[in-house]
């Protein structure tokens, strides 16, 4: 399997990248097991989709599947099933024919119209007037999701600026593996906020990896934000 321009996280590197917690990630990427009460018999519940890494022998996700889970947890937050979710994904996957429906742009505009059947298919109904109302459908998707992401010729992200109002940084996949990197030099965050660390001198890190100071502020200030 191809590794190179997929991007490459780990469980708790795109944890910190989302803010959402290992166990919740580990539990609709991987999957999980629970034990029935009345059987007394183990089930297992798979993943809500299949991840880009699955098939490979390495425990992470890709870029694709980091911004997709983004959209997942804005679900759970209002109240959505996980079940629900998962018809939804496997319903927009099929209409817009791509592995990564959420974060396609046909999704902000049909996206209401999948999740209400999604709903009704699951029995959801107590919600479908959280997904009927554009209005309030908007306040799920709501725009911080798309924002900052760009996309390609193929309608699906290829780029991500995490910081709001900002471009100083940038996660893209064909760039170090996807991890977050300072636009001007495409040098690694993490790497100059640990040379500042170790120097304390902004303006010689900028020397050393031939930046600007203003490329070591906003990896300092990144760092710093998703500690």
């Amino acid at each position: 399997m191809k590794l190179t321009g997929i991007g490459l996280y780990t469980f708790p590197e795109a944890a910190r990248l989302t803010r959402i917690p290992i166990r919740d990630l580990r539990r609709w990427l991987d999957g999980y097991a629970y034990k029935d009460k009345r059987s007394q018999t183990t089930a297992a519940v798979p993943p809500l989709w299949d991840t880009e890494l699955s098939h490979a022998e390495l425990d992470g996700i890709s870029f694709h599947d980091l911004l997709e889970v983004r959209f997942v947890k804005a679900f759970r937050q209002h109240g959505v099933s996980l079940q629900t979710i998962r018809v939804a994904s496997v319903r927009a996957r099929e209409l817009f024919a791509s592995d990564y429906p959420f974060t396609s742009r046909q999704f902000r505009t049909d996206g209401r119209t999948i999740f209400a059947s999604a709903m009704r298919e699951t029995g959801e109904t107590e919600l479908l007037d959280l997904v009927r109302q554009q209005y309030a459908f908007r306040k799920v998707i709501e725009p911080s999701l798309y924002r900052g992401i760009e996309f390609g010729p193929d309608e699906c992200a290829a780029r991500w600026y995490p910081s709001p109002r900002s471009k100083a940084v940038v996660l893209d996949p064909q760039i170090a593996f996807g991890k977050p990197v300072v636009t001007d030099g495409a040098v690694k965050t993490s790497i100059l906020h640990e040379a500042y660390l170790a120097e304390g001198d902004k303006g010689l890190v900028a020397k050393l990896y031939d930046v600007p100071v203003a490329a070591v502020d906003a990896a300092i200030a990144f760092e710093e934000g998703l500690a």
